[in-house]
């Protein structure tokens, strides 16, 4: 007996060590500890669980996955398992997984916070709406400041494109002081703005953001984009310019610093960009910009060629018909404006700017074919 006692108390003692040790990220050590314990008694739930812990800390998730389930085999209702394993499933994109262990501990402790959240945001991962909502919900029941379901409730509507009920929510963070916001929200609000295409309000809440960090991607993006919706593409410039000195390669903004020297009648720097896209790999939106600029310069059919290849690897981008369109008519080609139009029509889908287009290009009832 006294033997079992001792074997007993070791292993307590190893526990609490492996458990220590995660604490301070020894995880190595850790894991050294809760193996000694499986050795001697392979079925227990604190090793099986530290184990599980422990190589998840490593980011090993599909290898603690077993840890768990071998706990839960036995234990079934373990909350730190059941907890562990969810996590597993969530960081493996396995989310309707997640889901279903997370409502498992929800039997356990249904007012756990974290875990509600955590459902919460997976079920909006996977388009579950109503479910997500309903969750926030009792998050707010529980606590009706808790900023990761004001947050997630934001980023719910903004997911259904209700940009105001989101914008409502993520202002609700600025209750606590501007200076102490997450640039997160500042961004996502400006973000908002920018869908509502209320232009100066978003450059507002960007700057904001960069005061807080003067090279935050999101930040300069915003507000080279709100520059740009407001038609002052010098401004944009200078954001679209401050990505490429740390992001010299990134296309989208290449081609968008591209746009803004296009409309600024500066079609060699145009060019210049959109080739620097292209010398390193395919982009619509370069090529695209290219043939945009040949058509200015009245290089109609080498800006129809291109668009027309365009088409068949990007069928469904209205903006091509639209473009080639203009090319037709720029050569008092009407018909052929209005042929490729109906080509896009034929798809299937509904374009206000196609559809105005060729309503415009038909002829009047009473006129007769005069092209």
């Amino acid at each position: 007996m006294e033997t079992d006692s001792l074997e007993h108390n070791q292993i307590s003692d190893l526990s609490k060590k492996g458990y220590r040790l995660m604490k301070e990220n020894r995880t190595a050590e850790a894991i050294a500890c809760f193996n000694e314990i499986l050795a001697a008694e392979e079925n227990n739930n604190y090793a099986l669980v530290g184990m599980g812990d422990a190589t998840r800390k490593q980011g090993q998730f599909r290898n603690a996955v077993p840890f768990y389930q071998r706990c839960l085999a036995l234990h079934p209702g373990n909350r730190y398992a059941l907890f562990g394993l969810a996590d597993c499933y969530k960081a493996l994109n396995q989310y309707h997984k997640a889901i279903k262990i997370w409502d498992q501990y929800l039997i356990h402790d249904s007012r756990n916070i974290s875990v509600l959240t955590r459902v919460a945001d997976t079920c909006r991962k996977v388009r579950e709406y109503n479910r997500s909502k309903e969750v926030y919900l009792q998050v707010f029941e529980i606590d009706p400041q808790n900023p990761y379901a004001i947050t997630g409730m934001g980023h719910l509507y903004y997911d259904l494109k209700e940009f105001r009920k989101a914008m409502a929510y993520w202002e609700r963070m600025l209750a606590s002081g501007k200076e102490k916001v997450d640039i997160h929200v500042l961004t996502l609000i400006g973000n908002c703005h920018r869908k509502l295409r209320s232009f100066k309000e978003g450059i507002g809440f960007f700057e904001m953001a960069l005061a807080k960090e003067p090279d935050n991607f999101y930040a300069l993006f915003g507000l080279a984009d709100c520059h740009r919706g407001l038609s002052q593409q010098n401004r944009a410039l200078e954001y679209w310019n401050r990505i490429l000195d740390r992001d010299p390669h990134n296309k989208v903004i290449l081609s968008r610093a591209g746009d803004a020297y296009r409309h600024l009648n500066e079609p060699k720097k145009a060019v210049e960009y959109y080739n620097r896209v292209l010398d390193s790999e395919f982009y619509t939106y370069a090529v695209l910009g290219l043939a945009i600029v040949a058509k200015f310069q009245g290089r109609y059919d080498e800006a129809i060629e291109s668009l027309k290849r365009l088409i068949q690897q990007d069928l469904h981008n209205y903006r091509l018909y639209v473009e080639m369109a203009d090319c037709q008519l720029k050569k008092n080609e009407k018909y052929k404006a209005m042929e490729i139009l109906e080509e896009f029509q034929h798809l299937g889908i509904r374009n206000e700017k196609v559809n105005d287009l060729l309503e415009k290009l038909k002829p009047e009832k009473h006129s007769g074919k005069t092209l």
